[in-house]
C-alpha cells in the first residue's frame, strides 16, 4: 500500500455493486485516479440474503458464506471487465471484496484522510428509501475523507421509464418517439442521413 519512496500512495476508493449508478461511479473514480496519479480501489461489499444470522442457522438455510464470497468475487471481476475491458483502468488497481454492509465497508477501506471515496448517488423511490439505508448518505456522514457522490447518468432515467412501461405492460406509441437529428444533418426521402 505504500510507495517505494516511503510515503503512502494516494487512493481513490469506489463502491461497486454492478448497478448502473455504480458503473458510472467506477468510471469516474478511474478518471479521478488517473488525474491524481493514485491507486484505484474498487470495493464490492456483500452480505448473504437474510444477513449473517441466516447463514449461521445451518446448511439448510442457504449457501455457505464462502460460496457467497466466491460469487461476490466473480461479480466484481465481471464488472471490472465490463467497464475496463482488457486494457484496464490505466492506474494501479486493488480490487477488494468485503463482507459487510456497503456503507460501513467503504468507510472502513477509505480510512485515510487523503483518500477519496467515490459512490454513486442514484435516484431512489420513496419505497426504496423507506426500506433500505442509503449507502451514499452513510458514507457522506461517516467517512473521514472527502466523498465524491456521482449523480446518475441521464440515460438511467430513460431506462427506468422503459422498465416501468414494460412492468405495467403499457404500449409504446411510436408518435411519442421524437426523431432527433444532429444539427446540419437530415434524412433524404429514403431515410439515409446526409450532411446539410
Amino acid at each position: 500500500m505504500s510507495g517505494s519512496d516511503g510515503h503512502a500512495t494516494a487512493r481513490v476508493v469506489v463502491g461497486v455493486s454492478g448497478s448502473l449508478g455504480s458503473l458510472t461511479a467506477l468510471s469516474r473514480a478511474a478518471e479521478e485516479a488517473r488525474r491524481r496519479n493514485a491507486e484505484l480501489w474498487p470495493v464490492l461489499a456483500w452480505q448473504p440474503p437474510g444477513g449473517d444470522l441466516a447463514v449461521r442457522r445451518g446448511p439448510a438455510a442457504g449457501l455457505p458464506a464462502d460460496e457467497w464470497q466466491r460469487m461476490a468475487r466473480e461479480r466484481l471481476v465481471g464488472v471490472l471487465q465490463d467497464v475496463f475491458g482488457e486494457t484496464g483502468p490505466g492506474v494501479w488497481m486493488y480490487a477488494l471484496v468485503a463482507h459487510g454492509t456497503p456503507g460501513l465497508a467503504l468507510v472502513e477501506v477509505a480510512d485515510r484522510a487523503d483518500d477519496i471515496l467515490v459512490v454513486g448517488a442514484g435516484r431512489r423511490s420513496p419505497w426504496h428509501r423507506a426500506c433500505h439505508r442509503s449507502v451514499t448518505r452513510y458514507c457522506l456522514t461517516h467517512a473521514g475523507c472527502p466523498v465524491l457522490a456521482i449523480p446518475p447518468s441521464p440515460l438511467e432515467t430513460d431506462l427506468a421509464a422503459v422498465h416501468r412501461r414494460n412492468a405495467w405492460r403499457l404500449r409504446l406509441d411510436p408518435g411519442d418517439l421524437a426523431e432527433e437529428t444532429v444539427p446540419g444533418e437530415g434524412r433524404d426521402p429514403e431515410g439515409r442521413c446526409h450532411k446539410g
